[in-house]
């Protein structure tokens, strides 16, 4: 399992990037200590000691120590969050920052998360960044998906590099294994196509394909975590060997077989309830501590619809806070996950929510800290450093302002937050919260080729070529593959498309500027973009994707391609990017009638 231990950090560095540095001796003193195994509250100090607790009570002077005074306040592990979507914001509009939020995790005394939001080309760049603290985040664990021809984590029209399609056992094994380069922290399953009884359900993975994957998953360490969310397809989960089921069960009670199977394979139970529940939205002063301004306008429209909720909803809600209960009194474990990114389930205050209807659900305030502590971290396969406040572990702590473990709702006055012993800058990660802009990251210097067509799968810049498609099951088809350009010229690429039969069907191939098109790429320097093309004498469409555009609209450039090869050119200037420090992907993309086909060829794409 990888993770990242935080050593590297330099103190130009921390202190501009939301740390407040490093203190090699601490002790936290005067308050409460909730230590995440649900034992009682006790007065007791905590001392730190080189990123990890050295000591929890006693007394006496610690030489050279600083002295955090928490008279009043209670000290807690830093929480879990077991089911996050961190490129996609939960309010409608916005487009994803996935800095702005995970700073909004740290805010609320999140110091672990799994990321089930990004695919794999992603997680070195993230990994890289969080690790140099260029972004400032909790400790991520980044997950692959893997679902089923026509099932839940297909339909978005983001291509098979986004959820590999498996039904067989021989394909789970092959798509476990094309995973791995990548060194995925987790694997994210889609097992279960039922759609809540509000459309029609989705595919479903059958038991046996499932447990292929977790087989050669669990080989190669590495956990499973699924989206599950009806009683059959739960128990086919449990059996096949799976380590969290993640939303909960929705379409009816859990029975006496299936508490046996959780309990006897000791999976790990998180319903994910703060995205299921009708949402209800505290003031504008609360929200605007977390969010940016158009994340603020859009959860403020969001509190003032009147959307009750349907019959189908309101049977899921009843099954799913009756199921936690009973769980827990089978003495399941439980586990905490919000879903967080989907629409309504705002990133780190959901974290808190989560925990709150846990105890709605019939757990305590300290056995909702502990599904969110220790348990989570034992379904993750870190218990043995992270989850509790015992000696020997790391220092991941948080401070509250009040006495979560007799009102949970205290969880949200979060005073302190400390990562392997170095406290956070809460204000300059507020900064970042609330920032109107997208949050800046450093910017690649572009490369003049982008695109020669001269490998099979990857540009000339080292990233996987992706396609994508409007969404839906209906949605459009796009294949490509190197080919040979007559007259010994090398290589290009053949896109061949299959519109959806649908209202504006399209379909795309995209080239990521930096490996999944996390870094900006500055390309001021140049003039503007051109590429060889040949096609059917109809219209095309480049998409220059970057960061720091609102609800998708990028610019984009029309342009046709007929029967013979012929040089193209866009200049920036016609597109108002006058200065293109930001760009991230170039999307080549044909649009045709539904249900019609079409075609392009590409070749030599660079910078003029």
């Amino acid at each position: 399992m990888l993770e990242f231990m935080w050593k590297k950090w330099t103190a130009v560095v921390l202190c501009g990037a939301g740390w407040l540095g490093a203190q090699s001796v601490s002790v936290i003193q005067g308050g409460w200590v909730v230590d995440g195994t649900g034992a009682p509250a006790q007065r007791a100090r905590v001392v730190v000691r080189d990123g990890r607790i050295a000591e929890v009570g006693g007394s006496g002077e610690v030489p050279g120590a600083q002295v955090i005074d928490a008279a009043e306040r209670t000290v807690i592990p830093g929480l879990f969050d077991l089911h996050t979507h961190l490129p996609y914001a939960g309010l409608p509009g916005l487009q994803g920052d996935w800095a702005k939020n995970l700073a909004a995790y740290l805010l609320h005394g999140v110091t672990s998360a799994v990321d089930f939001g990004t695919y794999p080309e992603t997680f070195e760049p993230m990994r890289r960044l969080l690790r140099d603290g260029r972004v400032i985040g909790p400790r991520l664990h980044l997950a692959a998906r893997i679902t089923t021809p026509g099932g839940h984590g297909a339909e978005a029209g983001r291509g098979d590099f986004f959820s590999l399609e498996v039904t067989t056992p021989r394909e789970a094994q092959a798509a476990v294994e094309r995973w791995l380069p990548y060194q995925p922290d987790a694997i994210k399953v889609f097992t279960d196509g039922w759609r809540y009884g509000a459309g029609p359900d989705m595919t479903s993975m059958d038991e046996a394909t499932l447990a292929a994957i977790v087989k050669h998953a669990h080989a190669k360490g590495i956990k499973v975590l699924t989206h599950t969310v009806t009683l059959e397809r739960a128990k086919q989960a449990v059996r096949a060997g799976i380590d969290v089921l993640a939303h909960g069960i929705g379409d009816a009670r859990a029975d006496d077989e299936f508490l046996k199977l959780l309990r006897d394979k000791q999976t790990t139970y998180v319903s994910t309830l703060a995205v299921y529940e009708s949402k209800k939205w505290p003031g504008r002063d609360v929200l605007a501590a977390f969010l940016d301004p158009a994340g603020l306008a859009a959860a403020l429209r969001m509190s003032s619809s009147d959307n009750p909720p349907t019959a189908p909803r309101r049977r899921r809600w009843g099954n799913l806070t009756a199921n936690v209960a009973a769980v827990h009194r089978a003495g399941g474990r439980i586990g905490a996950g919000t879903d967080a990114g989907v629409t309504g389930t705002i990133h780190g205050r959901s974290s808190i929510r989560e925990l709150e209807l846990l105890v709605e659900s019939g757990l305590t305030p300290l056995e909702a800290i502990a599904a969110a502590t220790s348990s989570s971290a034992r379904a993750l396969g870190v218990a043995a450093e992270r989850g509790t406040i015992e000696p020997g572990k790391l220092a991941d702590l948080v401070l509250i302002d009040g006495q979560p473990h007799e009102r949970i709702a205290d969880l949200y006055r979060v005073a302190g937050v400390w990562m392997e012993g170095r406290a956070l800058d809460l204000g300059a990660i507020r900064r970042t919260a609330t920032a109107p802009e997208v949050t800046p990251l450093p910017a690649l210097t572009a490369k003049p080729i982008i695109d020669d067509m001269e490998n099979p799968q990857r540009t000339s810049v080292d990233t996987l070529r992706v396609n994508a498609s409007d969404p839906g099951h209906d949605n459009s088809h796009l294949l490509f593959q190197q080919i040979l350009r007559a007259g010994g010229k090398g290589h290009a690429l053949a896109i061949q498309a299959r519109m959806g039969d649908k209202e504006a069907p399209y379909a795309q191939v995209w080239l990521p500027l930096s490996r999944g098109g996390v870094e900006p790429v500055d390309a001021s320097r140049y003039r503007g973009i051109e590429f060889d093309t040949r096609g059917d004498g109809r219209p095309y469409k480049l998409i220059f994707q970057h960061r720091g555009v609102r609800d998708n609209k990028f610019p984009s450039a029309p342009f046709r391609a007929g029967a013979k090869w012929q040089r193209q050119r866009v200049p920036f200037s016609a597109l108002g990017l006058t200065g293109p420090a930001g760009l991230t992907v170039l999307a080549f993309e044909i649009a045709r009638g539904p249900g019609t086909l079409g075609w392009l060829e590409l070749d030599n794409v660079r910078f003029y």
